[in-house]
């Protein structure tokens, strides 16, 4: 079993289009583990292993381990019940430098996910952005966006949502 194959493909099932293979969410993005295990053709020590070993930590298991979520990242609406947090006081985003100037213009939007994702450190960021090219990491006042009335939170994976940022809280980190 290719892991990274495996990873990409339950995410993209668990994350945007479950109907893919018949699967269906709860409201809260939780998939049957079994029905899971049937419609990708894995075993359940495989499942698990794509589970422990994906560097972001994408995927949770709930409490009895019968049912399996991605972490964040949905565009398919689901509410993941993570309750708002008072976030540290910056926050980072990376992207590359292609984006930058729609970015400054108009601050970071969710795009098709439901959330702007935030990285608690500068390294997090650069390995984000470093995905689709040349790395370019944004600082967010996330303290001063807290202040000023915005929501965050943070996935069971670590990584801070929020509905947008504007540019007035961007800056180069």
């Amino acid at each position: 079993m290719d892991v990274v194959r495996t990873s990409k493909r339950l995410s993209f099932v668990l994350r945007h289009r479950p109907e893919s293979v018949g699967l269906v969410l709860d409201p809260a993005g939780w998939a049957d583990v079994e029905q899971v295990l049937g419609a990708l053709r894995l075993t359940r020590q495989e499942l698990e292993r794509v589970v422990a070993t994906n560097d972001k930590r994408r995927f949770a298991f709930d409490d009895t381990g019968t049912r399996i979520r991605a972490s964040q990242g949905h565009s398919v609406t689901v509410d993941l019940g993570y309750a708002p947090e008072h976030p540290p006081e910056e926050l980072f985003h990376g992207t590359v430098e292609r984006f930058l100037p729609a970015i400054l213009a108009e601050g970071l939007r969710p795009g098709r996910r439901h959330a702007v994702h935030l990285s608690p450190d500068v390294e997090t960021a650069r390995v984000v952005g470093g995905r689709r090219g040349r790395p370019v990491v944004l600082r967010v006042d996330s303290s001063a966006m807290a202040a000023a009335g915005f929501t965050f939170r943070r996935s069971a994976n670590g990584v801070w949502l929020v509905d947008a940022v504007p540019p007035a809280y961007l800056s180069p980190a």
